[in-house]
């Protein structure tokens, strides 16, 4: 009896001492944060993120100077473009790299609200961190989020409009001048929005619809200024012909490859050769060009008068186009050559032994221009109709990046717009109008749902406060004047940022693409849904190197 109690006793000392000792189960080196720690984390991290990029919203948003390391070590860009600038900086906390990705793919899709997005998302948890400390579940937040999802949206597309209904051409176009003007407010190009607001409009309208804005070339020049840039309706690559060839070639047959034309050189000084005289070099050196002259007859046997490459020709080659009449471009960089082959109907090839199957491009002229101090060559009259190039120009590297991004962003905003031509009216306008939206199914709502939609609502009032504060307006003003404007019904008013005021979106003519706005909603909700869902973190351990054996 006393052995048994004796034994009894023992085990369940080391029953307390295992419980009081924790168990690992993962790896020394792993990480791991729990519960409120875990989505503490995770809302510090995203709240983080978006208050980086609050300050540049709005038309007097500030703009951020990335300097780079590593391989471009002190290369420096200057942009105000949210999603350059979480591509560019390194991020740690998981949180925020999911604010990252998102506004990655909104860049993608729609090519602007990427900031919006990214500062919504981060509102939205920062709205759901004190309705935590309240003590309602994240599930509950959700559940009220999503009724507030459901509200913005149909009022959102209720109050768009869309003058292609009516084949209204002219309202239309009006339409994407506006919304090009209130993408460019914010931009480096603010100055000469209306000079890019032509551009960018008679580019996407060239396209006829099918929103294929590879079809649109952008190239940099320094030197002159950003009026000076231009939209040249025709194809322009920033090469230069070979020498000795012609620099104007009509009714062009295009044969556009990916190739080596540099087997005329042997390359002695890598090369170990063993011959007895100096005689045999020279034997090698002919037999190597003759083949090249064989693959350079291949090439001509597909009646081609123009030779694209994009790699390097060398001067025997050169030679021989030239003898034949034939231009030969070299070194065309991949992404040129990519959208030539589409835009005069060609394909890239490789290999020349079955000229009957392959696709040469065709365009009407071709010519070598002088744009600055660059030579380019135009193709003129190419077979995709639609396509164009636009050509800008600046005073520095850092001023044509930026201009560039901005000009993205306004091209892929006006091509989303042209296939799904919805409008509504910016300034606030339509966040303000989604707001008391939310309001109303928030005061609807019976339980804990009503206070996670009425923090729903809260967020989106935040977007305009934001692009009143970059202004340096008295932003509680400001949005308690539009929130009354809103409740008696005036739902076109917004803030009007020249004058400080509230204004008529609808007679300033400030406009967005529906399709931005309505991703920018979608998207933020969807992430700051999942990262509030969060629970626990865990971080893999560093995998280990094994010791280097091999012998010196």
């Amino acid at each position: 009896m006393f052995i048994h109690a004796h034994v009894t006793i023992q085990v369940e000392l080391k029953l307390l001492q295992v419980s009081l000792n924790p168990i690992r189960i993962l790896k020394n080196e792993a990480e791991e944060e729990k519960a409120e720690v875990a989505r503490m984390s995770s809302f510090i991290g995203a709240i983080a993120i978006g208050d980086l990029v609050k300050s540049t919203l709005g038309p007097k948003g500030m703009d951020k100077i990335l300097v780079s390391s590593g391989r471009n070590a002190g290369q420096v860009e200057v942009t105000n473009d949210g999603a350059t600038i979480l591509k560019s900086i390194g991020i740690d906390n998981p949180a925020a790299k999911i604010l990252v990705d998102m506004s990655k793919v909104q860049d993608d899709e729609v090519g602007d609200g990427t900031t919006s997005v990214t500062v919504l998302a981060a509102e939205l948890l920062r709205e759901a961190e004190k309705l935590i400390e309240q003590k309602l579940h994240p599930q509950t937040i959700i559940a009220g989020w999503r009724l507030s999802v459901e509200a913005a949206k149909q009022a959102l597309a209720e109050a768009s409009f869309d003058h292609e209904k009516n084949f209204n051409k002219a309202a239309l176009r009006a339409d994407l001048e506006n919304i090009a003007r209130t993408t460019l407010s914010s931009k480096i190009l603010s100055n000469h929005k209306e000079h890019f607001t032509k551009l960018a409009v008679d580019a996407v309208l060239r396209l006829k619809g099918s929103g294929n804005l590879k079809a649109i070339q952008i190239i940099k020049i320094s030197g002159g200024v950003l009026e000076e840039s231009f939209l040249d309706e025709g194809f322009l690559l920033n090469k230069k012909v070979g020498l000795h060839q012609p620099k104007r070639i009509e009714n062009a047959n295009i044969l556009i490859a990916n190739t080596p034309m540099d087997t005329d050189k042997i390359k002695v000084f890598g090369s170990t050769i063993k011959v007895d005289s100096m005689a045999k070099i020279a034997e090698l050196e002919v037999a190597e060009k003759e083949k090249m002259k064989d693959k350079v007859n291949k090439i001509l046997a597909h009646k081609c008068n123009v030779f694209i490459n994009r790699q390097l020709i060398y001067n025997y080659p050169e030679q021989l186009f030239a003898d034949a009449g034939v231009m030969a471009i070299e070194h065309a960089d991949f992404d040129g050559i990519e959208r030539l082959a589409l835009v005069t109907g060609g394909e890239i090839v490789s290999t020349f032994d079955t000229p009957e199957k392959v696709k040469l491009g065709h365009c009407k002229l071709i010519e070598q221009v002088l744009i600055g101090d660059e030579c380019l060559i135009r193709f003129s009259g190419v077979e995709l109709g639609s396509a164009c190039t636009i050509v800008i120009r600046g005073a520095t590297q850092q001023v044509i990046d930026e201009a560039e991004r901005s000009l993205h962003d306004a091209l892929c905003v006006l091509a989303a717009t042209v296939k799904e031509p919805k409008i509504i009216y910016g300034g606030g306008a339509s966040e303000m109008l989604m707001a008391e939206a939310v309001s109303r199914v928030a005061a609807r709502t019976p339980g804990k749902e009503a206070a996670a939609a009425e923090a729903f609502a809260i967020a989106l009032r935040r977007l305009p406060s934001a692009v009143a504060d970059n202004a340096g307006y008295d932003s509680a003003d400001l949005i308690s004047r539009l929130r009354a404007s809103h409740a008696q019904g005036e739902t076109t008013m917004g803030l009007d940022m020249e004058n400080g005021c509230v204004g008529d979106m609808k007679t300033l003519g400030i406009t967005e693409s529906y399709v931005v706005k309505r991703q920018v909603l979608l998207s933020a909700a969807e992430a700051a849904e999942v990262i509030l869902r969060v629970d626990n973190i865990l971080k893999a351990a560093p995998r280990r190197r094994g010791p280097d054996r091999r012998p010196c």
